[in-house]
C-alpha cells in the first residue's frame, strides 16, 4: 500500500462493495487501507449517523450514536481478527478492519437516515422495526462476505461461528456502552 486512500476512494469502494456483494469484490480493497483509515471512515459516518440520532434525542443521541458505532466496529473487527486466526484464518487486522468498514459506515448512515425519515410520519414508525431488520440481515451478509475475503475463510461453519463470536462481543460492548451513558 504506497498511499492512504482518500475518503471519497473509500466511498467509491464502498459502492462498488455494496452493488457486488462477493468475497471477491472485498478481495480487491482489503490492502487498500489500514485500520486507521477504517477508523476515520467509520467515525465520520457515526457522526452523521450520531448527528440523525441528535434531532430526536438531542446531545446524547450524538455521542451515544458515535461512541456505539465507533467501540462496536472496534469491538467486532478485533473479535473476528482473533478468533478467525484460531479458525484457521490468516488476515491481518487491518484487512479485517478496512474490509468491515467499506459497509458497516455506509450501512449505518443510511439506516440512520431511513429511520428519522420513518419517525416523522405516523404510518412509517410501523415501518422502523422493518428497516432496522433489513439493516441487521445487511450487516450480517455483508460482514459473512468480508470474513472469507479479509480472513481468507472458505469453510463456511467457520466463518459463521467466528461472525456469531463477534457478535456476541459486539452485543456486550454496546450494553456496556449504554449502559455507561444511561
Amino acid at each position: 500500500m504506497s498511499q492512504p486512500p482518500s475518503i471519497s476512494e473509500m466511498i467509491s469502494q464502498s459502492i462498488q462493495v455494496l452493488q457486488k456483494p462477493k468475497a471477491a469484490t472485498f478481495e480487491q480493497f482489503e490492502n487498500k487501507g489500514t485500520l486507521r483509515e477504517a477508523l476515520v471512515y467509520v467515525a465520520l459516518c457515526a457522526a452523521v449517523s450520531g448527528l440523525v440520532g441528535a434531532l430526536p434525542r438531542g446531545p446524547m443521541g450524538f455521542v451515544a450514536g458515535v461512541a456505539t458505532a465507533v467501540i462496536g466496529f472496534l469491538v467486532f473487527t478485533y473479535v473476528v481478527h482473533a478468533f478467525g486466526k484460531g479458525q484457521g484464518g490468516t488476515g491481518t487486522l487491518d484487512q479485517v478492519a478496512y474490509s468491515f468498514s467499506l459497509f458497516w459506515g455506509p450501512i449505518s448512515v443510511v439506516s440512520s437516515l431511513l429511520v428519522l425519515v420513518l419517525v416523522v410520519t405516523i404510518v412509517g414508525l410501523l415501518l422502523v422495526p422493518a428497516v432496522l431488520l433489513a439493516t441487521l440481515a445487511a450487516n450480517v451478509y455483508f460482514a459473512y462476505l468480508a470474513i472469507q475475503s479479509s480472513m481468507n475463510m472458505t469453510e463456511s461453519s467457520k466463518v459463521w461461528i467466528t461472525l456469531l463470536v463477534a457478535a456476541g462481543a459486539t452485543f456486550i460492548s454496546f450494553m456496556l456502552v449504554g449502559a455507561l451513558l444511561g
